[in-house]
């Protein structure tokens, strides 16, 4: 593959601790409707990308993100956001499912769909097996 953005998740010594990425993508999904609730659309939308960098090693919490960022966008009437997430739904689930996905990759419409971003050093922790492929570092 020569697109340098691309990552591919790798798994040495085993799969990811499954119930502890969950509770941290549960956790940021909470923050994120609790935000929403407040009428905060900015610390949401924040919450929102930090659960996306959680999901992408999971195809199902991965697609839920996405829904929710749709949900996000269409509050907002944000025509490129509802686009862009309809774009990355369909690319959500066989991404993770073939473990090619863009590393730390936000999910906004506002970002490149395949390019690779640094991961926050407190969501790292929850993502250890996550590494650039050797022809990719």
């Amino acid at each position: 593959m020569t697109d340098q953005s691309l990552m591919t998740a790798t798994t040495p010594g085993g799969a990811p601790s499954k119930p502890l990425l969950t509770a941290a993508w549960s956790s940021e999904r909470a923050a994120a409707r609790t935000a929403r609730t407040a009428g905060d659309l900015a610390g949401e939308w924040h919450h929102l990308e930090r659960a996306h960098i959680l999901s992408q090693p999971m195809a199902l919490l991965h697609v839920r993100t996405h829904v929710a960022m749709l949900g996000a966008g269409l509050r907002r009437h944000d025509r490129r956001e509802i686009v862009g997430q309809l774009l990355r739904l369909v690319l959500a689930g066989p991404g993770s499912l073939t473990g090619r996905y863009p590393v730390g990759n936000t999910g906004g419409a506002d970002v490149n769909a395949m390019t690779a971003m640094p991961i926050p050093a407190d969501l790292s922790a929850f993502l250890p097996h996550v590494k650039p492929t050797q022809e990719q570092s």
